[in-house]
């Protein structure tokens, strides 16, 4: 992997750390409640979660990918996939209320029982489908740029989750500062915000199905 795909992969994982749902909110509820180390034992359940996935996304679309990888209409299917997960995202009229109702969840433990959060961390994660849409259509995207190299896509996915837990980490550090910020009102804009960067990212991966590779490099170098 060079330095280039590497930095990608990073800055994925690092927007893919402030997408937010029930897994960021308790993410940094439990970081207030219960101190770094039980957020870190459920941060790490989620990033299991993740790794599910992405054996899901990847087995599960193999053939596909080895069928159609040098075929653009790859691009446009991943791209659709983000666009429809973006969609959602952007149009789902329950954002708001459900800012509102996990900000008010409060849960003192007396003491802290770190398998237990690793596992909700996991199963909060995973029963969430649009995780497994958005890591589909990154899967179909990113595969054939790899050349169907089953060890760069896994590098390449590692070093995006690598980067998804480096900010986890920040975040889990600036716990109260950000508990004080995400109002519903501001947490109701950045799902929008994120909404539409999905959306644009979708389009943008389909248009790439339709510009040669090499005008592609030319432009990127």
């Amino acid at each position: 992997m060079d330095i280039y795909d590497f930095k990608n992969a990073f800055l994925i994982g690092f927007f893919m750390a402030f997408m937010i749902g029930p897994v960021f909110f308790m993410l940094i509820q439990t970081s207030i409640l219960k101190g770094a180390r039980a957020a870190i034992a459920f941060d790490i359940g989620v990033l299991l979660g993740d790794v599910s996935f992405i054996l899901i996304a990847y087995y599960g679309s193999r053939s596909l990918l080895e069928k159609i990888k040098d075929d653009p209409r790859l691009f446009f299917i991943g791209g659709l996939v983000l666009i429809i997960y973006g969609l959602i995202t952007y149009l789902d009229k329950s954002n708001k209320k459900e800012a509102l109702e996990t900000s008010k969840l409060v849960d003192v433990p007396i003491k802290n029982n770190y398998l237990k959060l690793f596992i909700k961390g996991y199963f909060l994660n995973f029963i969430n489908i649009g995780v497994l849409a958005f890591w589909l259509g990154t899967v179909l995207v990113i595969g054939p740029t790899l050349d169907m190299n089953q060890s760069a896509i896994f590098s390449y996915f590692g070093v995006i989750l690598l980067g998804y837990f480096a900010t986890d980490i920040g975040k889990i550090l600036l716990a109260k500062q950000l508990k004080s910020k995400m109002t519903p009102l501001v947490v109701y804009k950045v799902k929008k915000v994120m909404g539409i960067l999905l959306i644009v990212f979708g389009f943008l991966l389909m248009l790439k199905g339709f510009i040669p590779n090499e005008r592609i490099d030319e432009f990127l170098h």
